[in-house]
């Protein structure tokens, strides 16, 4: 059974250098006016520093920009800064982009970078996911003139210029910080992007009019909504009769009834990874019993069960049949192939025998009980997944009873502790980034562990993580990364189950839409049809 294959970016890279530099200008015969975009983000608040969601990140980009942004392969390049190099191991220094104002008119200089990295670290308090763990390392940041920001780190980071991929920078004020609830109260959020705030209702819409003085050129659309419909098959009934122009998250079994029906796909492979998740810090976990219904201890904890549920996955079920062949096996948290990946870490063909072993060893010859917990209509395939691994476990004696709810209440459950193993998904600028919150040690200090829910302690890796995140990038980095990797994924805290494509269907109005492996959807990767 063929698992798994080398990750290959399928993105035009010229196209790429505008388009995720903020907007490639619009000629006139290309001015169109409202794009219609259906999404399956729900845009949790306008403050753009609070929450590393992609649903945030993915719309927001609209009105705010980066100092640095990524391209297809994963590659920095300038965006509100022009350069970067470091001066020392421990300071950086930062060019700006001159006569780049903001919204409001305000020109954009240091002094609203200052703002951004001090109000992140120093006045945020954002759940899990926040941004803080990128600037916890910042000493001090200042602007010795207009157009240059100078970094002091506390030690050295040799990734700085990474964090700064995924911060948006906000317009210093008159005084004082901004808070979140102020940004979330109707006051138009202030950024430097191609399109302008012009409403929002949570849950719904958001829309967004031309910034006809954009530093990158004027943008091709006039206006731009996005309306929430967080149901795939209500996305798809959408594009099929005209009623929007760009629906992102198509499921992969709907792509041939799309295309006879005149739509067209674009897709790409996920830098990201979807896996089950263990909580192996409690002593018991709700849902998860003997055979009889009554609680156990945390099996969890023995890393012979996860092993034995690892080998009990069967990941070609899941790439093949739930994602149509839109996706690919995983072993690791980012396809193979790109910085930091391992290349002797590859997806393995069930075997249910040795399983039923490993779990006899580990005292549970029986199997036991429990709740799979999961998103539905968040990711590709995500409920039928949960349905997939469910059935796979009962193969050993696990009966998994599986759990879908929306994202929202989801979510909500998991940080609150009502799981004991869930299915999950995340993504992120580079491998180390992914390994540093998702399995690293929870550590509010060094701000590791974000979304390590399940409160998973590795010293060793810890170290080695730690150890390679001193590296300059590079060989050497890649290489001490992939070790690292290695030894965490022997111990399971995590069954990385795929590497998902990325799928968006678009009308007759589109002329091509540009896929980014992020997995961002905004009206900078459309581009209108000729007339």
């Amino acid at each position: 059974m063929k698992l798994g294959s080398p990750f290959r970016p399928r993105l035009l890279s010229a196209l790429l250098f505008s388009i995720f530099l903020g907007s490639a200008p619009a000629t006139p015969a290309q001015e169109r006016g409202e794009l219609r975009i259906a999404t399956s983000y729900k845009l949790m608040t306008l403050d753009p520093q609070y929450a590393n969601l992609n649903e945030n990140t993915s719309l927001l980009s609209h009105i705010f920009e980066r100092l640095v942004y990524q391209d297809e392969n994963l590659e920095l390049k300038p965006g509100l800064a022009t350069s970067w190099r470091p001066r020392s191991d421990t300071q950086w220094a930062f060019k700006l982009r001159d006569k780049v104002r903001f919204h409001d008119g305000s020109a954009f200089d240091a002094d609203d970078v200052v703002y951004t990295i001090e109000r992140i670290r120093d006045f945020l308090k954002p759940p899990s996911g926040g941004f803080r763990s990128y600037v916890s390392g910042i000493k001090s940041v200042s602007a010795p003139d207009p157009l240059t920001v100078l970094i002091e780190t506390d030690g050295a980071v040799p990734n700085l210029p990474l964090f700064f991929s995924s911060l948006f920078v906000m317009n210093r004020p008159s005084k004082g910080f901004e808070t979140t609830e102020d940004l979330n109260a109707g006051h138009p959020p202030n950024g430097t992007g191609p399109y302008r705030f012009e409403s929002w209702s949570s849950g719904e819409s958001l829309r967004l009019a031309r910034n006809d003085d954009y530093w990158g050129g004027k943008p091709a659309w006039s206006k731009v909504t996005f309306r929430v419909i967080e149901n795939p098959a209500a996305r798809v009934a959408a594009l099929s009769t005209g009623e929007v122009d760009v629906a992102d998250a198509i499921p992969a079994r709907d792509v041939a009834s799309l295309k006879e029906r005149g739509a067209r796909v674009a897709s790409v492979g996920a830098a990201r990874v979807n896996f089950v998740q263990f909580d192996v810090a409690r002593d018991t976990l709700p849902g998860v019993t003997d055979k009889s219904g009554e609680p156990i201890a945390n099996p969890f904890k023995n890393p012979l069960v996860r092993r034995a549920l690892t080998l009990a996955t069967d990941r070609g079920i899941l790439v093949d049949k739930i994602l149509a062949g839109y996706g690919t096996a995983a072993a690791q948290v980012f396809p193979n192939g790109l910085p930091g990946t391992s290349a002797n870490l590859l997806p393995e063909a069930p075997n249910y025998d040795e399983a039923k072993m490993l779990l006899a060893k580990a005292g549970f010859p029986d199997g036991f009980n429990l709740v799979l917990a999961g998103p539905a209509g968040r990711y590709p395939g995500d409920a039928e997944s949960l349905q997939a691994v469910a059935q796979s476990w009962a193969r050993i004696g696990v009966n998994a009873q599986p759990a879908a709810a929306p994202f929202s209440v989801f979510n909500t459950k998991r940080a609150a502790g009502d799981y004991g193993v869930w299915y999950g998904g995340t993504s992120g600028e580079a491998v180390d980034i992914i390994l540093h919150t998702l399995l690293a040690s929870p550590d509010p200090e060094r701000g590791t562990g974000a979304l390590n829910f399940g409160k998973y302690r590795n010293e060793a890796f810890d170290a080695m993580l730690a150890r390679a995140e001193s590296i300059a990038v590079g060989p050497e980095r890649n290489a001490a990364l992939a070790q690292a990797t290695e030894l965490v994924m022997a111990d399971q805290p995590i069954i990385p189950l795929y590497h998902f494509h990325h799928i968006v269907g678009y009308g007759s109005r589109i002329g091509s839409y540009v896929l980014h492996p992020r997995g961002w959807t905004t009206a900078m990767q459309t581009r209108p049809a000729m007339e």
